[in-house]
């Protein structure tokens, strides 16, 4: 029952209320009124104790003179003077029986007759559209794209060469059929868009909306699946048929692991309402009753849970694979999501693309809205190269805190801390240069040392995985040197360093003792998409020289480490001290103060 129906029958049970309270009250009799027969009405006239006598219809009332009142009735069509009552013994009012009695006699018949049936009639109503509601669950509601004026298009798309190329085949397809069809191809019955979370995937289903001029229908997985069994695949059905009624088009399925996983691993075994699911898509994409005509495109970052009958060709016969952008990719990015904001004529987004790697696009769009804020935010007019690179670190880190006010003491040990990972960052060939280095807080950590990669890397070897080593330990080593005394400000890297050291020996097979094999296999329950446990595949024997080689390489990354910061004694107190004084140390400062 909807808002409106209520709110109409409050108000009909209100009127209705009212009536009958006002109909109660209008024929309830007067306590000091008693009936009598009409001659003891005459005997009270002749006696003089009558004031007045009202007359109405056929009822005679008589008000006793000092107080209460008695009522008789006439016979009809008798007068009063036939009873012996004359107006000049006593004072007579006779109401108009004609017109008074026709409205009240209508509003207290048919009124409460009008008001039951209106109310009889809502519910109906509600009840009639509760039954259409509940029909159209199997109903899907999928949402048009690709029209209006602010439609995206592949030129707003930076990046991504090879899978827009794909994807244009795909737009050329529902454009120039007969021209494929000539030279006997076929048109993919499915396009799947692989890739991390932020890389695009969405942004280019909207562009092949915009450029395919064709319907384009939009839903996501999650909106197949409902509390009622066979609502999904009900869904998947009205959806295919919409599409064919408009062909050629396109169906875009968002987060398509939200139905897509395998079949047989369900909580609800065979008659769970996922597999259903699937088992319609799966039929309506590669069927008996398919149309050529209508490509689906899906999106997803869990291609590793997806059910294979999903992936074989004639299904979703295109794997279109997204990755990370690479430097220059990232400044094309940039580009297009600072291309409506003021940009300072030094902003130099080239400079800000080298010092994101590992940032997606949707990171970079967060990165410059946030650039923009923190212009805004001081009364610029332009976005500057400053405002960009603290976007970098309050997203990367966290936003400052300043009110955290550290004591002399923990002030000392930040210093030392973030200078031991400058210094063995600085000279180690293989670690990335260092740009910056503060003991202001961000976020949880009480400072921190940023470096900037120069290359994007896909491969790394294990010289630079014992060199990171070497400057994750740098902190510890350097409180270790020259405070005498470790404290927890390590925990992070230690956490990082052991997970380097133990996928250097189990994962990459770079241990001399073990050899090249990889001892780490995941067990995972594909229903929930996430890791239960790890599976253990070797002896005791080969756990422990494991754990010994975790050791060994952790221990020498520590060891490498303060054998650099002893020699580089001079410079390390010289970056203390100037760290304790200025609490940031960047750019130009920083590479006079390392180079002594």
């Amino acid at each position: 029952m909807n808002s409106r129906t209520k709110t109409w029958l409050i108000i009909g049970a209100v009127i209705i209320s009212t009536y009958f309270l006002y109909a109660f009250l209008l024929s309830k009799p007067n306590v000091s009124s008693q009936q009598v027969d009409i001659s003891q009405i005459v005997k009270k006239i002749e006696s003089n104790e009558i004031e007045k006598i009202n007359v109405d219809q056929n009822k005679v009332t008589a008000k006793i003179k000092g107080d209460g009142e008695v009522y008789a009735y006439k016979e009809a069509g008798v007068g009063l003077k036939d009873y012996g009552i004359d107006s000049q013994k006593v004072n007579i009012e006779i109401k108009n029986p004609d017109k008074s009695q026709i409205w009240p006699t209508l509003l207290s018949v048919v009124l409460p007759f009008l008001l039951i049936a209106g109310i009889f009639w809502l519910m109906l109503r509600s009840a009639q559209g509760a039954n259409v509601r509940a029909l159209s669950f199997g109903k899907s509601s999928p949402r048009m794209f690709g029209v209006g004026p602010d439609k995206i298009t592949f030129k707003d798309v930076a990046g991504l060469e090879e899978s827009k190329q794909e994807l244009q085949e795909v737009v050329e397809f529902l454009r120039h059929a007969e021209r494929f069809r000539k030279l006997g191809a076929e048109l993919p019955k499915g396009v799947l868009l692989v890739g991390p979370p932020g890389c695009g995937k969405t942004l280019l289903a909207k562009a092949v909306a915009g450029e395919a001029g064709v319907p384009f229908f939009s839903i996501s997985a999650s909106e197949f699946v409902e509390m009622f069994v066979g609502v999904g695949a009900a869904r998947v059905r009205d959806l295919f048929a919409r599409a064919k009624r408009n062909t050629p088009c396109v169906i875009f399925v968002d987060e398509l692991d939200a139905v897509g996983r395998q079949r047989g691993t369900g909580l609800g075994g065979s008659h769970d309402e996922r597999e259903q699911t699937l088992n319609q898509i799966l039929v309506e994409m590669d069927g008996f009753d398919t149309d050529t005509r209508v490509i689906v495109l899906a999106a997803t970052n869990r291609p590793d849970v997806l059910d294979p009958a999903l992936l074989r060709p004639g299904r979703f016969d295109r794997r279109v694979v997204l990755d990370l952008p690479d430097m220059k990719e990232r400044e094309a990015i940039l580009k297009i999501h600072t291309r409506n904001k003021p940009m300072a004529a030094d902003a130099d987004l080239g400079q800000i693309a080298s010092c994101t790697a590992g940032f997606s696009g949707a990171d970079l769009r967060n990165l410059a809205n946030e650039a923009a804020i923190l212009a805004a935010r001081e009364g610029k007019k332009a976005v500057e190269t400053a405002d960009l690179q603290e976007a970098i670190e309050k997203v990367m880190l966290g936003p400052e805190r300043r009110s955290r006010v550290l004591s002399e003491d923990e002030k000392k040990i930040a210093a030392y801390h973030e200078a031991g990972h400058t210094i063995v960052g600085t000279y180690l060939p293989l670690c990335d240069p260092v740009h910056k280095i503060s003991i202001i807080s961000r976020g949880m950590a009480l400072g921190y040392t940023f470096s900037r990669p120069e290359i994007d890397r896909r491969l790394y070897s294990k010289g630079k995985f014992e060199a990171d080593l070497a400057q994750l330990l740098g902190g510890r080593a350097s409180e270790d040197l020259f405070l005498k005394e470790a404290t927890t400000g390590a925990q992070n890297d230690l956490q990082k360093a052991t997970k380097i050291a133990r996928d250097m020996v189990t994962v990459y097979g770079m241990s001399a003792k073990l050899g090249p094999v990889a001892l780490r296999e995941r067990e995972e329950f594909v229903f929930l998409g996430r890791e239960l446990g790890e599976h253990k595949n070797y002896s005791e024997r080969v756990a422990s020289l494991i754990d010994e080689e975790i050791s060994r390489i952790i221990i020498q990354a520590e060891q490498t480490a303060q054998k650099i910061l002893t020699t580089k004694r001079k410079i390390m107190e010289k970056l203390v001290s100037k760290l304790l004084k200025e609490e940031t140390i960047e750019g130009k400062q920083l590479a006079m103060v390392l180079k002594g």
